[in-house]
């Protein structure tokens, strides 16, 4: 059965252009529209407070000093000031609770986007980055367009309340206002926005150069380079220091600016009102409201702070838009044949990255329900082949069929649910380790059989709470997590199960236990090893030499290739059976080496033909001659 060519030109169909510069911005505000109207709302009744109350305090004074009633004035003077405190409190609470959940909403926007795309272009994100410091910048997006919008209304009240109390006052104060909002405004908007857009991606190279490095930290002590790591580490400090030195420089201009020349407008304003005042054309309580009003229409300065951190939403989401933005990796609506095999097919596969041919020309079949291992020399591709034949990667040129099916043209569901993997260094994922495990709800029996057949249960059942131990509380070791990643591919039946290298850090009795479990699994299995023995143990053994096949079939058969044995470090003398004996993944080891790899504490616990498996290193099966290795 072979995929519709309507579904195969769907599926090859070119992804849809990445969305607009911006558009993550605009819908980050319009999710939190409904808080930054109140925001906005708040902040305009603040602004109405504070642009009334000079002239309630002018009145006052003007009554107090004619020892007239100014009760309701002075109350009223209360009323405003009480507005003002509790709308700037009602902003900060607004603001706190809508800027937490943008950013969680856009740290799941930004995760599903990653994890979406395929592998390879999500290379270099700088993900952890983008996820923190980035994120919460962006999230305080609504509240920041709603500040920003609002910062004007009291310095535009104070203005207008200066020419309603006096017209030559207002006079004074205009003059100088252009000066000041050309000079700030310029500053904050066109060389900030580009400072901090430079310090964020200098911040986020270093923390990928971080994030290597504690990945390696064991490398890296033993190699003894702990300073030129730490060189290497540090060099984004330059440039973070420079573009953080140039956002503080214009930031500081901005402010200088605005604390030179507010005074002076303010100074402006209360010189004309004095002599107009001497006049007699202002009354104290003018004056008094005429003082209040310059510092309100001096304002600029918060309008500046607003619009800061305007400019700092924009940066962050730009950065988190990058994320979101990869373009998904495109998935049909299929499903695959109701009772296929397993059957893998590939024609034709081609991989190029970077001008440089990784796999090519990749035509291979392997049949149902068999175990294929798939050999060759560091580098030769094994893994990107893996990664095609699951379709975590899709191929440049060719197909790749399962169970005559496109893997292109199924859907999401369906790929995953016929698909599973188990990697070298699996990530462990949930509270638990059988969450970690289980990856979602899964009865207790099969948790406990997957954990069995990977032979993890040997040590979860020795830990605290078993496999309900926390993962913090639960240290592994390489070969540990390798078992847990087996068990966690073993949760639920699938037509093809891929292992990625996946036992190379199994000791020689559980790898063999692993391998006796494997041959129990429905489905087709195809395993990228090291280990001779494997190799020996499988149906067929792909030969993978710098990204072309070299060689397919037997081990047998390919074992008296000279360049085959040399994969497994093998000379160029000896038969299967001596190489199924006397090399593993490690390298050349004599056969009693191989029989004191197991105690005699595990051998008695083990049957007999388990035992004779173990000393020749090669299962027991009518079609396998034990001694020599060599299938009829």
């Amino acid at each position: 059965m072979t995929a519709a060519p309507a579904d195969a030109a769907r599926a090859r169909a070119t992804p849809a252009p990445p969305p607009a510069e911006g558009r993550l911005l605009r819908e980050a505000v319009r999710r939190g529209r409904g808080p930054a109207a109140l925001v906005l709302a708040a902040t305009a009744l603040g602004a109405a407070a504070a642009v009334t109350l000079p002239l309630a305090l002018g009145r006052a004074v003007d009554l107090l000093i004619a020892r007239a009633d100014a009760g309701s004035w002075v109350l009223l003077c209360t009323a405003l000031i009480a507005t003002e405190v509790a709308t700037d409190a009602l902003v900060a609470r607004t603001g706190g609770r809508t800027g937490a959940a943008t950013t969680a909403w856009l740290r799941r926007r930004a995760l599903a986007g990653f994890l979406a795309a395929p592998p390879a272009a999500t290379t270099g994100t700088g993900l952890p980055t983008r996820l923190t410091a980035n994120a919460l910048d962006a999230g305080t997006a609504p509240v920041a367009a709603a500040t920003a919008a609002a910062a004007g209304l009291a310095p535009l009240g104070g203005l207008a309340g200066l020419f309603l109390v006096d017209p030559w006052a207002g006079a004074a104060f205009v003059c100088g206002v252009p000066l000041l909002l050309l000079l700030i405004l310029r500053a904050l908007l066109r060389d900030g926005r580009a400072a901090l857009t430079t310090y964020q991606e200098e911040q986020g190279r270093m923390a990928r150069l971080l994030t290597g490095a504690l990945s390696g930290a064991a490398t890296i002590a033993a190699a003894g380079t702990v300073r030129a790591e730490e060189r290497r580490v540090l060099a984004p400090l330059a440039g973070m220091r420079a573009a953080g030195e140039r956002t503080w420089r214009v930031q500081g201009r901005a402010a200088g600016l605005s604390g030179a020349l507010m005074p002076l407008l303010v100074a402006a304003v209360l010189a004309v009102g004095g002599v107009r005042l001497v006049a007699g054309h202002l009354t104290p309580g003018d004056l008094l409201a005429l003082s209040r009003y310059a510092v309100l229409a001096a304002g600029a300065g918060a309008l500046a702070g607003a619009l800061n951190g305007w400019v700092r939403a924009k940066a962050g989401t730009a950065r988190v838009e990058t994320v979101t933005a990869l373009p998904p990796t495109p998935h049909g609506t299929r499903d695959l044949p109701p009772h296929g095999d397993g059957t893998l097919a590939l024609h034709g596969v081609h991989v190029t990255r970077d001008g440089v041919p990784l796999l090519d020309s990749v035509t291979l079949t392997l049949p149902g329900g068999t175990t294929t291992a798939l050999v060759g020399p560091s580098g030769s591709g094994k893994s990107l082949l893996a990664a095609v034949a699951g379709r975590l990667t899709d191929p440049d040129q060719g197909t790749v069929l399962l169970d005559g099916t496109d893997l292109r043209t199924l859907s999401a569901d369906a790929l995953r649910h016929a698909v599973a993997y188990a990697f070298e260094r699996p990530a462990l994922f949930g509270a638990t380790i059988a969450h970690a495990v289980a990856c979602g709800p899964l009865p207790e029996p099969d948790l406990r059989r997957a954990l069995r057949r990977a032979a993890a249960d040997t040590f979860t059942d020795r830990l605290p709470h078993g496999p309900r131990t926390p993962l913090p509380e639960a240290p592994l070791s390489g070969g540990e997590l390798q078992r847990l990643g087996l068990a966690r591919a073993f949760t639920r039946p699938t037509r093809l199960l891929i292992l990625d290298d996946a036992t190379s850090s199994l000791d020689t009795v559980t790898a063999h236990l692993v391998a006796r479990a494997l041959t129990d699994t429905p489905g087709t299995r195809l395993t990228i090893t090291h280990r001779l023995t494997t190799a020996a143990q499988s149906d067929q053994v792909v030969w993978l030499d710098r990204g072309r096949i070299r060689g397919t079939g037997p081990h047998s058969v390919l074992w008296r290739d000279p360049a085959y044995r040399a994969v497994f470090g093998a000379g160029a003398g000896g038969d299967a059976g001596a190489g199924a004996d006397t090399v593993t993944d490690t390298g050349a080891r004599r056969r009693s080496d191989v029989r004191t790899d197991v105690s005699n504490d595990v051998r008695t616990e083990l049957p007999a033909d388990m035992r004779t498996d173990l000393h020749t290193g090669i299962r027991t099966d009518p079609r396998v001659d034990t001694g020599t290795g060599a299938a009829e």
